[in-house]
C-alpha cells in the first residue's frame, strides 16, 4: 500500500491558528448523551437537593428553630469557609469558583448537620428526607463543580470513566501486528505500561494513539509525536474522556491521508490528586518520567522519530505549564509546545508553599524548574516554537476594551510571584495584555523562542481546552513535519 512520504525536516513555521471564541455551552462535540453541563439533569439534581432539605427542615417546634436550625446553619457556614480556605491555600483553581459552588457546599453542610441532629426528632418522612438529603446534596456539589470545570461533559462520559470502559478504537499492543499494512480506517489507541527506566515514577496505564498512516507499509514510518498532558486533577484518559478530542482527530486524519502525529496520553501525577506540576520532587520524579521514560519507549516500541524537531507537547491548565517548562528545559528533546491556559510556572500555593511542597524546600530546585529562570539561563534557543492559548474572563475583557486607563494600568501591573496559584486570586491577571502567557512569551522572545499568544473569552474548562487543541492541531502537525492541506510549509 503506498505511503505518502513525510517531510524529512520540519517546515517553516506556519501562521499559528486563532482559536475562535465560544460561549460556555457553545463548544462543538459535547452534546452526545445527556449533558452534565447544562439542560435538565443538573437542574433536576439541584431541585431534588433543595426539596429534600426543605422537607428535612420543615419541623414546627420551638426548640428546633431556636437551637438546631442555627446549629445547622453555623455548621454549613463552617464547611463553606473550610472548603474555600483549602481551595485557596492549595492553589487548586486558576479561576475563582462560582458563588453557586459555595452555595451547593453550604447546602451539603446543612444537609449533613440536619441528618445528624434531626435523626431522633420529627416525623418518619422528615428523618428519611434528612438522610436522603446527604447523598443528594453531595451529588449536587459534584454536578456544580463539574459545570465549573467541564470535567465530564455528559452522563455517558462520566459513566465510561467511572466504569473504566475502553477508549474509542482501543486495541491491545499484541494486536497491532495483525493490523500491519491494512486499511484500519481510523487510528487506534493502545494502553501501555511504560517502564520506569531510571525515573522510579509510579504511574498508571498510559495511552498511545496511532494514526492510520502508522499501519501502512511493511514497517511503521518514523512519525512525529505529541505528548498530551492534562490538568492538576487528572487521569491519562482525560483528553479522550473529558476533552473528547478523538472525533476531531479522526476527522483531521481522514482529511489528511491518514497522517497525524502519534499522540501519547501520559500520566503526570501517578494518582488523580497528586499534583506534581511535572517536576522532580517529593511527589515523584514526574519530569524524568516524561522526558526520559516516555520518549525512549515510544521511539523503541512504535518506531517514532527521535528528532527533537518532531516532538511536541500540548498541555492544558497545569499541563500547559508543563508543556512550556519541559520544552524550554529540554530543547534537545522537544521543539514545539502548545500551552493552553497554563500558569507562569509550577505552582502549588504561594511561592513559599510551592518550594516546600514540590521541591522539599530547595530554592535551587525550584529555580531549575521555573521557566522564566530557565530561559534566562539557557540563552538563545535554536528552533523552539510555542503557542499560548490563554483565557480572558468575559467581564474583565469588556471593561478593558472600553477603558484605556485600565488597559494601561494592567499593562504596568507586576506579577506578585509570592501569590501565584492562590485560587485564581493571584497577581496574574489573565487578559490579552498581561498574564502568564504574555510574561512567558515576552521572556521567550528575548531568547529566540518563536511564540504567539492568543487570548480567548471563556471559562477555565475542558471544553475550552478541547477547542484550543482542535484549533491548533493542524498547525502543530505541520510544524512537526507532516504536510497539511491548506497550510504552507
Amino acid at each position: 500500500m503506498p505511503v505518502t512520504p513525510l517531510l524529512q525536516s520540519p517546515p517553516a513555521v506556519p501562521p499559528a491558528p486563532q482559536l475562535p471564541a465560544h460561549t460556555q455551552a457553545g463548544y462543538p462535540g459535547f452534546h452526545h448523551g445527556v449533558s452534565l453541563l447544562h439542560g435538565w439533569l443538573p437542574q433536576v439534581i439541584t431541585f431534588a437537593a433543595v426539596f429534600l432539605l426543605v422537607l428535612a427542615f420543615a419541623r414546627f417546634t420551638r426548640r428546633w428553630w431556636l437551637l438546631w436550625v442555627p446549629v445547622c446553619l453555623v455548621f454549613a457556614g463552617a464547611v463553606v469557609w473550610a472548603s474555600w480556605s483549602y481551595t485557596d491555600n492549595e492553589g487548586l483553581a486558576s479561576d475563582p469558583a462560582p458563588v453557586l459552588l459555595w452555595a451547593a457546599v453550604g447546602l451539603a453542610g446543612a444537609g449533613l448537620a440536619a441528618a445528624v441532629v434531626g435523626i431522633r426528632t420529627g416525623s418518619w418522612w422528615q428523618r428519611v428526607a434528612a438522610i436522603l438529603a446527604v447523598p443528594v446534596t453531595l451529588l449536587n456539589v459534584g454536578v456544580v463543580l463539574n459545570q465549573w470545570v467541564g470535567y465530564y461533559p455528559t452522563a455517558n462520559a462520566a459513566w465510561a470513566a467511572l466504569t473504566a470502559e475502553p477508549l474509542p478504537h482501543q486495541t491491545d499492543l499484541d494486536a497491532l501486528a495483525s493490523l500491519r499494512d491494512t486499511n484500519v480506517g481510523t487510528g487506534r489507541i493502545v494502553p501501555v505500561d511504560i517502564p520506569e527506566s531510571g525515573s522510579h515514577f509510579k504511574h498508571r496505564t498510559e495511552y498511545v494513539y496511532l494514526p492510520p498512516a502508522w499501519f501502512q507499509g511493511d514497517k511503521p514510518p518514523a512519525l512525529p509525536v505529541i505528548m498530551m498532558i492534562g490538568g492538576e486533577f487528572n487521569t491519562p484518559q482525560d483528553w479522550v474522556n473529558s476533552g473528547q478530542i478523538m472525533g476531531s482527530v479522526d476527522d483531521f486524519a481522514k482529511s489528511n491521508n491518514g497522517q497525524t502525529p502519534i499522540l501519547v496520553f501520559v500520566d503526570s501525577g501517578g494518582s488523580f490528586n497528586n499534583d506534581t506540576e511535572c517536576v522532580n520532587g517529593p511527589r515523584g520524579d514526574a519530569a524524568d518520567h516524561l522526558t526520559n521514560d516516555v520518549p525512549d519507549y515510544v521511539e523503541s516500541t512504535f518506531g517514532a522519530s527521535a528528532d527533537p524537531a518532531k516532538w511536541g507537547i500540548v498541555g492544558w491548565s497545569m499541563g500547559g505549564t508543563c508543556a512550556v517548562d519541559l520544552t524550554v528545559m529540554h530543547p534537545e528533546k522537544f521543539g514545539t509546545f502548545v500551552d493552553i491556559a497554563g500558569d507562569l510556572g509550577p505552582a502549588a500555593g504561594t511561592k513559599e508553599q510551592t518550594v516546600k511542597r514540590l521541591f522539599g524546600g530547595d530554592e535551587q530546585a525550584w529555580a531549575a524548574f521555573d521557566p522564566v529562570t530557565v530561559m534566562r539561563k539557557h540563552g538563545p534557543y535554536a528552533d523552539t516554537v510555542g503557542l499560548f492559548d490563554d483565557l480572558t474572563p468575559p467581564a474583565a475583557q469588556r471593561r478593558m476594551a472600553n477603558d484605556p486607563a485600565m488597559r494601561a494600568r494592567m499593562q504596568q501591573r507586576q506579577v506578585d510571584e509570592s501569590k501565584i496559584g492562590m485560587g485564581g486570586q493571584d497577581g496574574v491577571f489573565d487578559t490579552g495584555e498581561v498574564g502568564a502567557a504574555e510574561e512567558l512569551c515576552a521572556q521567550g522572545r528575548q531568547v529566540n523562542v518563536d511564540c504567539t499568544v492568543h487570548t480567548t473569552e471563556g471559562g477555565h474548562t475542558w471544553q475550552f481546552a478541547a477547542a484550543a487543541f482542535t484549533s491548533s492541531f493542524p498547525w502543530m502537525t505541520a510544524r512537526l513535519g507532516i504536510p497539511v492541506a491548506g497550510i504552507s510549509s
